[in-house]
């Protein structure tokens, strides 16, 4: 992959902004169901006739009333809450302390591109990026009473997760929530591709529905969401050149067993192994979040021949399982959202798949037609 590529996506400006909207919800047996996907699929154009095909049928259903939602799902074990909104996309940051969203990475504008075409051609926005925040008092007080009610909808679905979803109407209550995150912020965990997209159809279509963008916001304070490493894997490349590269890039190395090498994985380490051979590498001053810039930035550069491939892995088995001579598995160890959230705010920028916010929502949950709102007064 051509890292030089990547670009910074531009800044939303405060205020920080959810508003109501009409969900569709796909029915609960077609939620995690493989199968499901083919209702986005090409061309996709026809997906806003699939989906009214859909909703006649009984497998897709319509919320009454604008509103905004409280969606919580619970998988392995982990439960997470976020507040479901069309957010205010419309201005943008004029500096750093203006900034309602935080991007953490880079994008490819092709991807971008890519992303904001199908959308257009959908007419819709098939799932909600992921924000993270930590939120004013008065909102989880709010939110967690919004809990306590029957949930308008309740099921397990084909992955099982459990979904709960509670219709939050009330316009006091959106006011209230609009109002306590008006000065606030929040970090991108998931959908930076897809947040870029949203910018360059609201850019194109200025003063329409596409000012807004599905979004999930998540209190990291309240139901946080697992922050984890995401592993590498070299093709191409031996553990002997990633530890001369490291070395020529200020690090230092150390051969050890398995068993003791995983064991130091650490902040301040990353651990290499190609099945056979394994060592421990320390960067020169760099820790924690750091630690995955200076891979990024020094070591891969600083090898002899460049690896070629580059792959990404959430589960460091998953990594282990790829490694194997020639083919170099990179463990790393998990960021602290607190680092992140203090890089971001200083306007610092991490690699592309820095950080693994898990779990994620299921598909289709609740999504977003941008051609309903279009004949609707805002």
């Amino acid at each position: 992959m051509d890292f030089a590529a990547v670009i910074t996506p531009p800044y939303v400006a405060k205020p920080l902004r959810l508003e109501p909207f009409r969900a569709l919800l796909l029915a609960p047996s077609r939620v995690g169901d493989p199968a499901s996907a083919r209702a986005f699929a090409r061309p996709y154009r026809a997906v806003a006739a699939r989906l009214l095909e859909w909703e006649a049928s009984g497998r897709v259903t319509r919320s009454a009333t604008p509103a905004l939602f409280l969606h919580e799902y619970t998988a392995g074990g982990l439960t997470i809450r976020g507040l479901v909104g069309a957010l205010a996309i419309a201005h943008r940051a004029s500096g750093l302390d203006d900034r309602a969203v935080w991007p953490h990475e880079g994008i490819h504008p092709a991807q971008a591109d890519e992303l904001a075409s199908r959308m257009f051609e959908m007419g819709m926005n098939p799932a909600p990026i992921l924000l993270v925040h930590e939120g004013p008092a008065d909102v989880r007080a709010l939110l967690r009473k919004v809990a306590e009610r029957v949930p308008d909808v309740e099921y397990l679905d084909r992955t099982e997760q459990k979904q709960r979803i509670w219709a939050i109407v009330d316009p006091a209550e959106i006011s209230a929530i609009n109002a306590s995150l008006h000065d606030g912020a929040a970090l991108i965990a998931d959908g930076h591709h897809r947040y870029a997209a949203y910018l360059q159809l609201q850019e194109a279509n200025p003063g329409t529905a596409w000012d807004r963008g599905l979004a999930m916001l998540v209190d990291q304070t309240d139901t946080p969401l697992f922050l984890g490493a995401i592993h590498r894997t070299l093709t191409g490349v031996s553990v002997s050149d990633v530890c001369e590269a490291a070395i020529r890039a200020g690090g230092s190395v150390h051969p050890e067993a398995r068993q003791e090498a995983l064991a130091d994985l650490a902040p301040d380490t990353l651990v290499l192994t190609d099945s056979q051979g394994w060592a421990v590498v320390t960067p020169p001053n760099a820790a924690g979040i750091e630690l995955v810039q200076w891979l990024q930035s020094e070591l891969i550069p600083a090898l002899t021949e460049q690896p070629t491939s580059i792959a990404f892995h959430h589960a460091a088995e998953d990594a282990l399982s790829r490694a194997r001579p020639r083919t170099v598995a990179v463990l790393l160890p998990a960021p602290d959202f607190a680092a992140v959230r203090d890089l971001v705010n200083r306007g610092g920028l991490l690699p592309e798949k820095a950080t693994s916010f898990q779990p994620k929502p299921s598909l289709g949950v609740l999504m977003r037609s941008v051609r309903d709102e279009s004949s609707e007064p805002h």
